[in-house]
């Protein structure tokens, strides 16, 4: 029962995020901070596919234990895919807010984006094992919270003063997001059911992307 609700979850979200980015894209119209909404919820969804396809192929057939290495390599490549959604997220919100300047904002969303991509290539993660070290699980994380911080904070500032009503909620689904994402970090290995939060913090992003389609559809 797990194994088949899990899969048609993942598969529906897939499928949501991916249509929902590529229309986006087609149906911008020249609105470039749309293009580049739709080419993040696109981003977002591809990513997540080289992890939940394998787990939804194990989950339906073997079991996780012998999908070791697919498993793994997915985690990887998500752990990156998902550190560039949030540096296009970054530039959602200076095309959105016409945001001229603010250089160091832009160094600091790329030194925290490099770091992270930079401590998920290293060996020591042991990505393709099926337990990796808890202690690199953490240092990989730390650039990349501080990251989701800064496009919180961002967020939240600009919506305020603008009183943008389309985007006045996008600052809480970062913050849902990594507010049930990090117990799994943390947790997870030796509380199993604590991976159950990785549905809500899906349901999270899918939050956040239907934030920009409806906001491109209401000024149609």
């Amino acid at each position: 029962m797990q194994a088949i609700a899990e899969t048609l979850f993942d598969v529906v979200y897939l499928i949501s995020v991916i249509t929902i980015g590529i229309l986006m894209i087609r149906g911008s119209g020249g609105r470039n901070q749309y293009r580049l909404f739709g080419v993040m919820a696109v981003v977002l969804g591809a990513g997540d596919a080289f992890h939940l396809v394998p787990r939804a192929v194990a989950l339906c057939t073997t079991g996780l234990e012998h999908y070791t290495v697919p498993l793994g390599l997915g985690k990887w490549i998500t752990s990156i895919t998902m550190t560039i959604f949030y540096v296009l997220l970054y530039y959602v919100w200076r095309q959105r807010y016409q945001i001229q300047g603010k250089h160091g904002v832009t160094a600091a969303v790329y030194i925290l984006a490099g770091l992270r991509i930079f401590l998920c290539m290293m060996p020591q993660n042991d990505w393709l094992s099926a337990s990796g070290p808890l202690s690199w699980g953490i240092w990989r994380n730390i650039p990349f919270a501080l990251l989701g911080v800064l496009i919180i904070v961002l967020f939240y500032r600009s919506a305020g003063e603008r009183n943008d009503r389309a985007f006045r909620w996008m600052w809480l689904t970062i913050v849902l997001s990594f507010a049930f994402y990090i117990p799994v970090v943390l947790w997870a290995d030796v509380v199993p059911m604590i991976g159950m939060l990785m549905i809500p913090k899906t349901c999270a992003y899918v939050w956040t992307v239907l934030i920009g389609y409806q906001a491109m559809t209401n000024e149609k």
